[in-house]
């Protein structure tokens, strides 16, 4: 008897379970659940995101200008060097004889043109002797004449004078050549200095380039060579032509690649946020400097212009962000991100964007549930499904058609057809995809907690 009551209790109880069973499903069949969401205000940002390297904006291969064995490294890679430094030399034992060889003749050139410059004033000497003898005969001379003229002077005594005077002038102008001799001596010695001088400069020159000095200050970020290997003088980056790398990394930039799709929206100036893979937590703030105007294959990184291949597929497009401040950390070839904004607007409506839908509000929705579907919507318009109460307390969809501006990550901005805080249907998206205008709709506020738990 009593085990008898016990099962009819629970033959009750599951009855009373299934009851309540039938009553939910039939309350809330004709109800759609949805995830909802409302039109916020808040700052907006769209964002262009490209992945390449940290580049300084200025380095240099140091090659080669002279042929020879490598006798010294006076750095290493990653050395800090100063403008002028000298970083490296090649053999130069005969250079250095010829420069000494001709320091030693300009020295010799010298000394004869000293000599030359004291028999010039020895000439100029004598040539001043001349021409003071010359006037003395000349006086001489000019009294003869007038004694002579006068009967008082003896025919021979007025010739004496006569000669005298004309011997003078053949002095004075023998004087005046050996002088102007002696002037072009020195001026011959003095073209032979300047060409001594001039082979002084081009042995110098060839001893110069023997020595690598730093054009500027930087890092060395690249030596292929060693001491006692022989470097050639060559084309850039070919083997055995190249000392070292030297990098100016007071000015660093991040050279990265955009997609072809959303290199329209990248402009100069606009704000970056660079990220460096080996740095985890760091942002560098920078800005755009460049942007390149041609494509390049994604597979290859060639040019478009230069590619012979006639495959299509995907392209970017170079842009270089220039660092607003420098880092001891940044290291050249450090693989980096930059998020470029591209447009930027606070405190406007926003509604996320898998809210947006495409609806023919035109088209009659069937009665028919076993009918065949309805063909594709003729002039649908974009918008989206509010979530609002009918005159019963019931939730249901209402398509309203939307105007909308910039793109972020997971919000659009709303320029007008929804007002803030209105509450609209966010999915999922094969639900959104399918919904009719006036559904009834239930909240699926378990998904809604979980969505918004992760967003936050």
């Amino acid at each position: 008897m009593k085990i008898k009551k016990i099962l009819l209790i629970s033959l009750a109880g599951v009855a009373a379970i299934t009851l309540v069973a039938v009553m939910v499903v039939k309350q809330q069949s004709g109800y759609t659940k949805v995830l909802t969401g409302k039109v916020v205000r808040q700052d907006l940002a769209t964002i262009v995101s490209g992945t390449g390297q940290i580049k300084p904006k200025t380095y240099v291969n140091l090659g080669a200008t002279a042929m020879g064995r490598v006798t010294h490294l006076y750095v290493r890679e990653g050395d800090q060097v100063k403008k002028g430094q000298v970083v490296a030399t090649v053999e130069n034992v005969q250079q250095e004889a010829n420069v000494s060889g001709q320091k030693a003749a300009i020295a010799a050139a010298n000394t004869d043109i000293s000599a030359y410059q004291a028999a010039e004033h020895t000439q100029d000497a004598n040539l001043a002797h001349a021409k003071a003898d010359l006037e003395q005969k000349r006086l001489d001379y000019e009294r003869a004449q007038g004694l002579y003229h006068a009967g008082v002077m003896a025919k021979q005594d007025f010739d004496a004078k006569k000669a005298a005077y004309d011997t003078s002038v053949a002095s004075v102008s023998q004087a005046q050549a050996q002088f102007n001799q002696a002037k072009a001596q020195t001026d011959s010695a003095r073209g032979h200095l300047r060409t001594q001088e001039a082979t002084l400069r081009a042995n110098q020159d060839l001893l110069n380039k023997t020595i690598a000095t730093a054009p500027f200050d930087g890092v060395v970020t690249n030596e292929p060579i060693r001491e006692g290997e022989t470097v050639v003088e060559g084309i850039q980056n070919t083997v055995g032509s190249t000392f070292m790398t030297l990098a100016d990394m007071s000015v660093v930039t991040a050279e990265v690649k955009v997609d072809e799709t959303d290199i329209i929206n990248v402009r100069l100036g606009q704000t970056v946020d660079v990220t460096v893979d080996a740095l985890p937590g760091k942002v560098f703030k920078g800005h755009v400097t460049l942007v390149g105007d041609q494509a390049l294959l994604r597979s290859s990184g060639i040019a478009t212009s230069q590619s012979t291949t006639g495959t299509e597929e995907a392209k970017d497009f170079k842009v270089v962000v220039t660092l607003d401040q420098g880092s001891d950390e940044l290291r050249p070839g450090l693989s980096c991100t930059a998020k470029i904004t591209t447009a930027h607007k606070p405190n406007i409506l926003t509604l996320p964007i898998q809210a947006l839908t495409l609806f023919d509000p035109n088209a009659a929705p069937s009665k028919d549930k076993n009918a065949a579907p309805a063909k594709a919507k003729s002039n649908p318009v974009q918008g989206v499904f509010v979530a609002q109460q009918d005159s019963h307390g019931r939730l249901r969809a209402k398509f309203i058609p939307v105007t909308t501006g910039i793109t972020g990550a997971t919000e659009i901005e709303l320029l007008g057809g929804l007002n803030e805080g209105q509450e609209i249907v966010t999915g999922p998206y094969k639900i959104l995809r399918e919904l009719k205008n006036d559904s009834l709709l239930k909240r699926d506020t378990v998904k809604v907690n979980l969505s918004s738990g992760a967003s936050s």
